[in-house]
């Protein structure tokens, strides 16, 4: 058990199932992120940069109170839901869920 393993909220998911779901591995890529391995976070898993973009230009948004209907921010979300499921779909595919 790693140090992160001690802070790191489980998976619910995981623990039923011991299965990954299509979110196991956040935690530890925006970590690898924090320390400045961006490799190491898109290994990990791959939507976190995709994903901490759109919560980003989401919060610029609403923050800022741009059109909050913006076709930019809608296509952000729909490839940050496309990078997850494709992610997930070969992790299942390579049969590489722990």
């Amino acid at each position: 058990m790693g140090k992160a393993d001690y802070f790191l909220i489980p998976c619910p998911f995981k623990y039923l199932t011991h299965l990954d779901c299509p979110g196991c591995g956040f935690q530890r890529a925006v970590l690898a992120l924090v320390h400045g391995r961006l490799a190491e976070s898109f290994q990990l898993y791959p939507p976190a940069i995709p994903f901490l973009l759109s919560a980003v230009a989401t919060l610029t948004v609403y923050t800022l109170k741009w059109n909050k209907n913006a076709k930019e921010l809608k296509l952000m979300y729909i490839a940050t839901g496309i990078v997850v499921v494709v992610n997930y779909a070969y992790k299942i595919a390579t049969h590489q869920l722990h």
